[in-house]
């Protein structure tokens, strides 16, 4: 018995040791050299029901800090495919690699296939293909993917991956494009409640600019930039989505102010200008920051649903350049003066949203949803129907926090007597 105990001992300890080794997840591995890294996949439109594929591929050998190289830091190639996924076998008639989308950080699209009826049936493939991750972003351009990608050339980050990274973070915290991800595009789409937002960008410049009085009324390509060999990307704004079709763009301030009224976007500290109520010819410029959230309420009953929202802000008054020094009543009329600013453009945005875009960006939809019994009566009401008609009252409360590290300024007059 106690041999017959002694050989199955050794016949599972063999096992185990033949086992190992297939258990280590290793048969499969490929080396990093071995493949290409697409680090951007734009979508353009193309011709007899195809789309226009483009790789920017970043070159692994170029981040090793072994020496100089001769490698090129990536590649952009573009080539027709009938959809996302084949494409890959596609590309290696002409990348020897094998093309792989494990590093991809966002997905650019051309405002030309943005608003085409038949552009959601090609972002569907995104959900089929596993190495592509729904946290990254899509960005739509106003040209061609193809053009944007070989005319974008940042000068101070060589590493073309980690550039959309920070370019992206940077505008998103200044308030400038929408944090909207990849799986919000088809949350939002499959809801049908609501809009969806994208980063709008271009290199495409007007000439000389576009003059606005704000600082943030503008699109990109409006921003005048004058530098030596200064990169022409700007991503400034919005793309306005209904239904998975773009519909339309917001400019820089009226992406701000999506974000201050929807809760589910993160929104950094942001800084803008008013006019100064004392002195009309001057602006002066406040860091605006939310330490609340917005007081949402929705009543849908009667023969017109209300919708009334209060938004807190806490703002720090920075550059003063009427050098007035505010006391306590002069403050009250600030504080005044800035909330009927704030609430007329949140006005004048929920009323484009209400007239133009026939649907809201802001959220409301989630909070609405509650409001019901099930998903059946939600879908029976037609939150996206319903809402171009309903009652929308916004007011702001603006609590004025410091007034930067200096906060009395010197008497102008008697500096210059």
């Amino acid at each position: 018995m106690k041999k017959v105990k002694t050989r199955l001992g050794l016949f599972h300890f063999l096992f185990l040791i033949f086992i190992l080794p297939m258990l280590s997840g290793c048969w499969d591995q490929v080396s990093i050299d071995k493949r290409a890294y697409v680090v951007a996949l734009g979508l353009d439109k193309g011709e007899d029901n195809k789309i226009s594929i483009t790789y920017l591929i970043a070159n692994p050998e170029f981040s090793k800090q072994e020496g100089p190289s001769s490698e090129p830091a990536h590649e952009v190639i573009t080539f027709p495919a009938n959809d996302i996924i084949s494409a890959k076998n596609t590309a290696n008639a002409v990348i020897a690699k094998e093309i792989t989308y494990n590093m991809l950080n966002v997905l650019i699209v051309s405002e030309d296939l943005a608003k085409d009826p038949e552009f959601i049936r090609y972002m569907y493939d995104v959900t089929k293909d596993r190495e592509i991750k729904r946290n990254i972003p899509m960005i739509v351009t106003k040209e061609k993917v193809k053009t944007f990608l070989l005319k974008n050339k940042p000068k101070l980050e060589t590493r073309i991956h980690k550039y959309f990274e920070f370019v992206l973070e940077n505008s998103n915290k200044a308030g400038l494009t929408p944090n909207f991800k990849l799986h919000s595009y088809f949350s939002i789409t499959e809801s049908d409640a609501g809009l969806f937002l994208a980063p709008y960008a271009t290199t495409e410049q007007i000439p000389g600019g576009k003059y606005t009085v704000g600082e943030d009324e503008l699109l990109a390509g409006e921003l005048k930039i004058e530098g030596e060999e200064s990169n022409n990307s700007q991503f400034l704004g919005s793309a306005v989505f209904k239904e998975g079709k773009m519909i339309g763009t917001m400019n820089g301030e009226e992406t701000r102010l999506t974000i201050v009224l929807n809760e589910t976007l993160e929104m950094g500290e942001i800084y803008a200008t008013y006019p100064d109520p004392f002195s009309p010819q001057y602006r002066f410029s406040a860091r605006i920051m939310k330490r609340e959230k917005n007081d949402v309420k929705i009543n849908l009953n009667g023969y017109t649903p209300t919708i009334d929202v209060t938004v807190p802000l806490y703002m720090d008054i920075l550059s003063i350049h009427s050098m007035e020094t505010f006391d306590n009543g002069k403050i009250e009329q600030l504080k005044f003066h800035i909330e009927e600013e704030v609430q007329k453009k949140l006005s004048k945005l929920i009323k484009r949203t209400q007239e133009e875009f026939k649907g809201e960006a802001f959220g409301w939809s989630l909070i609405a949803r509650k409001k019901f019994w099930t998903s059946h009566d939600f879908e029976k009401f037609d939150w996206m129907k319903t809402y171009p008609n309903m009652k929308v009252n916004v007011s702001v409360n603006v609590y004025i926090g410091t007034f930067g590290e200096q906060s009395k300024l010197p008497d102008l007059n008697q500096v210059r007597d």
